[in-house]
């Protein structure tokens, strides 16, 4: 059955993938931008996630082309890594703003359909920073983690509702980012790594396409690492 879906931060990388994958299966996709555009087949909406009333614009425009949003995939947010001596107040707050309040606005946009319809799949993109850390990325990792405590929050919240409420972690994906690294460092990465290689974007996407699924309708709560074996044990 088609559904309304929204993905957040959808013009490139993961985000994109995801679009596209809902798409391929026959849902009514609009993705979010701020100006590069979105994958073919898929709507586009300008979305700030640091502005709520630009979420909320977001939501209406979808909800007029799509009916109201039955699966969210909270997905969008940013980086500006630097080391904690470095890092100063403002940058440390851009990114939680972004990643993490982000997330919340989208999700406090979308309950209320969804309590109505009493169904609904949110699905938030975190990292394996979440849980491993990582040199520089304070401000990144703390918002990541925080995704996993929300998440879990609103799943306890919202299952008598029909709403679940899941996690994915995607470790190193490939993307125009790590094609630039050098042979020296991605060596380096690929050790740490069980199965020595990067994910392709459409390995995460085939995880959140199974969590808004019909087969995962008693999956809620869970966080589902695709890190190919990086942070096993966290």
């Amino acid at each position: 059955m088609s559904r309304s879906v929204l993905v957040t931060g959808g013009s490139r990388g993961i985000g994109a993938a995801i679009a596209r994958a809902f798409a391929a299966a026959g849902d009514r996709v609009a993705a979010t931008h701020r100006g590069s555009g979105v994958p073919d087949g898929v709507a586009g909406v300008r979305c700030d996630v640091t502005d709520e009333a630009s979420v909320d614009r977001a939501f209406t425009e979808a909800e007029a082309l799509h009916g109201p949003v039955e699966v969210l995939v909270a997905n969008a947010g940013v980086t500006d890594d630097t080391l904690l001596m470095r890092m100063d107040e403002k940058t440390f707050t851009r990114v939680l703003d972004a990643n993490l309040t982000g997330a919340y606005r989208a999700a406090r946009r979308a309950v209320g359909p969804m309590v109505r319809m009493r169904r609904g799949r949110m699905i938030f993109i975190s990292s394996v920073s979440a849980y491993a850390g990582a040199a520089g990325q304070a401000n990144y990792a703390a918002a990541k983690a925080g995704l996993i405590g929300m998440a879990r929050s609103l799943a306890r919240e919202l299952g008598s509702r029909g709403i679940t409420c899941n996690v994915v972690t995607p470790g190193y994906v490939r993307s125009d980012m790590t094609d630039r690294i050098t042979d020296a460092r991605r060596a380096e990465l690929m050790r740490q790594i069980p199965l020595g290689r990067t994910a392709a974007p459409e390995e995460v996407a085939d995880v959140v396409t199974f969590l808004a699924g019909p087969r995962a309708a008693y999956v809620t709560g869970a966080v589902v690492p695709v890190d190919g074996g990086l942070a096993m044990g966290h």
